[in-house]
Order: C-alpha cells, then sequence, then structure tokens
C-alpha cells in the first residue's frame, strides 16, 4: 500500500474498493464521516457498513484497508444508520493517526441563574392619634323660686318680731359632669405574610466559537469558508 493512515486523501477514497482481512470483500465506499467510512455491497441485496476510521489499514490509490475480520463486519458494523459520535470511540487508540480524529473544543456560553434571598423589613407602628370628642350628657340642678302668698286664717303667728337681721339657708343640688377616659379594644390588626411567585425575565451576551476550515479537502459534515 502507498498510503498510510496519516496520510490519506479521504475525498479520493469515495467510490474505491474496501477490502478487509484476508481479502474481505467489504464493497464500494460511499462516503466518509467524522468516525466511520460507510460502504456499500451488492447490487440486488446490498449491505451497508459503517466501519470506523479507527480501523482503516491504509490506502493504495484503489483500494482502502481496514484491519477487519468478515464476522465483525457482519455483527458490528453492518447497519442501515450512521453510529453515534461517541459510539465508535471505543476502537480509537493512542496510536490513531491525526488525520483520522482532531479533536478541537469548541466553545460556547451558557446562562447560570441563580436566586438568592433578600431580606426586606415591614415596620408596622402605632402612634397615638388626638382627636376632640363631644358628648350630650343631661344634669339637673335645683334652683330657688320664691312666691309670695297672703296669710290665710288658719296661720297664727308662734313668733314676735325679728329683733335683728336673720339669715335661712336653703341647700339647692346640682349634678356636676366629671370625665373619665378608658382604654378598651376598638380593633385588631392582622398580619399575615404570603408567598407571591412571579417571573422574571433576564437576558444577557453570550460568545460560542464557530468552526471554519480553509483550504485542504473537507468532508461533506464539516461547515468550510470559502470567503
Amino acid at each position: 500500500m502507498s498510503s498510510t493512515t496519516s496520510s490519506i486523501p479521504w475525498s479520493d477514497v469515495i467510490k474505491k474498493e474496501a477490502r478487509g482481512l484476508d481479502g474481505y470483500d467489504l464493497g464500494e465506499v460511499q462516503d466518509v464521516g467524522q468516525n466511520y467510512v460507510l460502504t456499500q455491497k451488492g447490487i440486488a441485496s446490498k449491505k451497508k457498513f459503517f466501519i470506523p476510521k479507527y480501523l482503516v489499514n491504509g490506502y493504495d490509490g484503489d483500494k482502502l484497508w481496514f484491519n477487519v475480520s468478515e464476522t465483525q463486519a457482519e455483527n458490528e458494523f453492518m447497519r442501515d444508520s450512521p453510529p453515534m459520535t461517541t459510539e465508535y470511540t471505543r476502537y480509537r487508540t493512542t496510536e490513531t493517526p491525526v488525520d483520522i480524529e482532531t479533536r478541537i473544543p469548541v466553545i460556547e456560553e451558557r446562562l447560570n441563574v441563580a436566586k438568592r434571598v433578600s431580606t426586606q423589613e415591614a415596620t408596622i407602628t402605632k402612634e397615638p392619634l388626638t382627636e376632640t370628642k363631644t358628648m350630650d350628657v343631661p344634669v339637673t340642678h335645683e334652683e330657688l323660686n320664691v312666691e309670695r302668698r297672703p296669710a290665710s286664717s288658719s296661720t297664727s303667728a308662734t313668733e314676735g318680731p325679728v329683733q335683728s337681721k336673720t339669715e335661712m339657708k336653703v341647700p339647692l343640688s346640682s349634678e356636676q359632669v366629671e370625665v373619665t377616659k378608658e382604654p378598651y379594644v376598638k380593633e385588631e390588626v392582622v398580619v399575615k405574610k404570603t408567598p407571591v411567585t412571579e417571573t422574571q425575565t433576564v437576558s444577557d451576551t453570550v460568545t460560542s466559537e464557530k468552526v471554519n476550515v480553509q483550504g485542504g479537502t473537507v468532508p461533506s459534515n464539516m461547515d468550510t469558508d470559502e470567503d
């Protein structure tokens, strides 16, 4: 074989024959993916093999050779759909050529949203409010009324004329209003805490990387930049 796996022109292997161990016919190369080579064998009854790139042994310009036996090809790699990205990583070794797998980390920022609890205080204050209240209270008092009447025949003088100034005291009663203040519970104020859930929208700018490849041969599943 004139080419090793470290210098295989992957775009040239399309439509070339594929061979496994002991010359086992794997059909014709149809496509080259990131970590697999698709071959197809047969005309009426077609078989598709998605073979790991890691098992490529070399390329001689006409045939692409694999370290794959007939049993392994039939049982492990004959399928109808491509493998998942990490499905064939178990075939990779420390001796895997660079051109078969080159890993370039593509970085992207993502938003991490966290919630923190902040505490605020609600102050409830009681303060005296002074106002004037007026009440009408009925009170009673006695007044002195003097009435002069003519003497009757039945009235007799028991005493003689007064010899000096004489005073007589007549008690007069009156009701006085006394105001006192007594505290009482007019009403109750009940304070409750109720959780209220609302949705807040947060946004920020994130940066991601895009991989562009210029020059060389690029498989069909890679982005290119021809500018």
